[in-house]
């Protein structure tokens, strides 16, 4: 991979208020790659008034009106990717230094290897509390023993290859967790970076960190069982009310 272009795609959900600040902190990583990445910024607006896009003040930034939920703004947004590698960061989430030349470097020694073509960086909560310092932990032994990141590591792929995997699923829920699940069934690897992103303990901290960590354990367990994602949806919807 001598060319290294990069869509990074942000779907959103009433942003407004830090999205100009996420889209700096995108731009300055790459700014200070040695890899010289191109790199594309996507911001995917799943809101009735677009109103995180109205807010976005750079105008070399895709803006993208799309239907509401993670995995129908997230193809959207890759449906109009330009890179030829699809970096999908939360809102919440910022990439740690050097994160575009350890992407870089983890697809090129895996092509040589005729090897990954997705991956995830490590996950770390931006937070002091040692309870949430166990659950980030307890994360990455899970992601590293089940190869299945969830999304708010910053998945990403090869762009050709998100394409044959048909994108994420077209569900309410889990649908980070499907598509490795997918590459998984497909007996393919999935690289993990070791440089962790950091996450916002926001949810944490409004929902309850006992009970935003036992809810998401809850889904995780029933998804693995077999629920459909769409039950589940209603279900985190009334434990999250």
């Amino acid at each position: 991979m001598e060319s290294f272009s990069v869509s990074v795609i942000i779907p959103v959900w009433y942003e407004a208020e830090g999205i100009n600040e996420r889209i700096e902190h995108v731009f300055q990583r790459a700014a200070e790659a040695v890899c010289s990445p191109a790199v594309e910024i996507i911001v995917a607006d799943g809101e009735p008034d677009a109103s995180t896009l109205s807010a976005i003040s750079r105008t070399d930034v895709v803006q993208l009106a799309c239907p509401q939920g993670r995995a129908a703004q997230m193809n959207a947004g890759a449906a109009q990717a330009t890179g030829d590698v699809l970096l999908f960061l939360h809102a919440d989430t910022y990439l740690p230094v050097g994160a575009f030349d350890l992407l870089h470097h983890a697809l090129q020694q895996e092509a040589g290897r005729d090897g990954a073509k997705a991956g995830a960086f490590t996950l770390s909560i931006a937070s002091n509390n040692r309870f949430l310092y166990l659950v980030s932990v307890l994360a990455n032994w899970r992601n590293r023993l089940t190869r299945t990141p969830y999304g708010d590591q910053a998945q990403f792929f090869i762009r050709s290859y998100f394409e044959e995997l048909s994108g994420y699923a077209p569900i309410p829920l889990m649908e980070d967790v499907e598509i490795m699940r997918r590459i998984r069934q497909r007996n393919e690897s999935i690289v993990m970076i070791d440089s962790p992103v950091s996450t916002s303990a926001r949810r944490w901290e409004v929902e309850g960190m006992y009970r935003c960590t036992l809810r998401n354990v809850l889904l995780r367990l029933l998804y693995g069982a077999g629920v459909p994602a769409q039950t589940l949806s209603h279900w985190y919807r009334a434990m999250k009310g």
